[in-house]
């Protein structure tokens, strides 16, 4: 047995197994970056070695011998349990415990539905996470990395960069029935109006409708009316209850604009002058762990619609 499982058979078994997965030679040999001829050669070897044939050598394609499907089965389980083993003692160095702190409504709407994929990167990594909005002072000490929306200013500490956040109004369809139309901003004078309170560091009550109206240049409005709220995503709660018409984030609102369940009444997107970004002390990326981390988001962040990478 030991003859028959030798280094060279074991070389060719990993041929095997993805010629086996291809079920083309051709494929398996760029994958494994050597000429097709080879992996033939090396597919005959380990049948002669064997005793019996792998593969049925048709025109234009291969197939497993029924052999061969009854090894195929058991190689590709062993790789499979290899590389998991691999995967674990590699995150094994990445265990214990990180702090993240983040802006309740980004935690809430972008950064839940993509933490069961840093679960499964990082298994052994325990995430501690806070929400804290923007009224909350970021302090050294109080966390390993921070997600905050900021106009980029953290003094004493680092900032990575994720993504600019543009603003617009939006409303359930319902308001619009039995109330004069929606096309001008000055129409929104017939409408009750929306606000997050804490909308990024530094912010007041009525920044985000502020800034969209200044952007639009829209005429004089009456701000200081309606209700308020301290998190984005209740404010959009009580927008799809038909409550008013709110400013909606545009890395945050992508959901309910699909759905239907909001409307945007007006084309004009407004960027806020933030960002979203991780905050760090300075040196806290030379632990591996809160590396591992900072770089997961900011790969997440790349991929994301709204995203540097897009």
């Amino acid at each position: 047995m030991s003859r028959l499982l030798n280094a060279q058979t074991h070389a060719w078994m990993k041929v095997f197994a993805v010629s086996a997965r291809h079920l083309s030679f051709t494929r398996a040999a760029e994958e494994l970056h050597v000429t097709t001829g080879a992996v033939s050669q090396q597919i005959k070897q380990l049948e002669q070695r064997l005793g019996f044939r792998l593969f049925r050598r048709l025109p234009r394609r291969l197939e497993l011998t029924e052999e061969g499907r009854r090894l195929a089965s058991v190689v590709d389980e062993a790789y499979q349990a290899v590389g998991l083993e691999v995967r674990r003692l590699q995150s094994g160095v990445m265990s214990g415990v990180i702090r993240l702190r983040s802006v309740p409504s980004f935690l809430h709407k972008w950064l839940m539905p993509r933490l069961p994929r840093l679960q499964a990167r990082f298994p052994d990594i325990e995430l501690h996470v806070t929400a804290e909005d923007s009224s909350v002072s970021l302090r050294d000490g109080d966390f390993d990395l921070a997600l905050d929306l900021n106009d980029g200013h953290t003094p004493g500490l680092s900032i990575t960069p994720l993504m600019e956040e543009r603003i617009f109004p939006v409303c359930a369809p319902a308001l619009l029935r039995g109330r004069p139309p929606l096309r001008h901003p000055a129409d929104l004078a017939w409408y009750p109006l929306l606000h997050d309170v804490t909308a990024w560091r530094g912010s007041h009550e009525h920044a985000e409708w502020e800034r969209y109206l200044d952007a639009i240049e829209a005429p004089p409005l009456n701000l200081r009316r309606g209700y308020t709220f301290n998190r984005n995503h209740l404010t959009m709660e009580a927008a799809i209850a038909g409550m008013g018409v709110a400013i909606a984030r545009q890395t945050l609102i992508r959901g309910e604009l699909g759905s239907g369940a909001l409307i945007a009444p007006f084309a004009q997107r407004v960027p806020t002058g933030m960002r979203y970004g991780i905050v760090h002390a300075p040196g806290a990326l030379d632990d591996r762990r809160v590396a591992a981390v900072h770089d997961w988001i900011v790969e997440e962040a790349r991929r994301a619609p709204d995203g540097p990478g897009e």
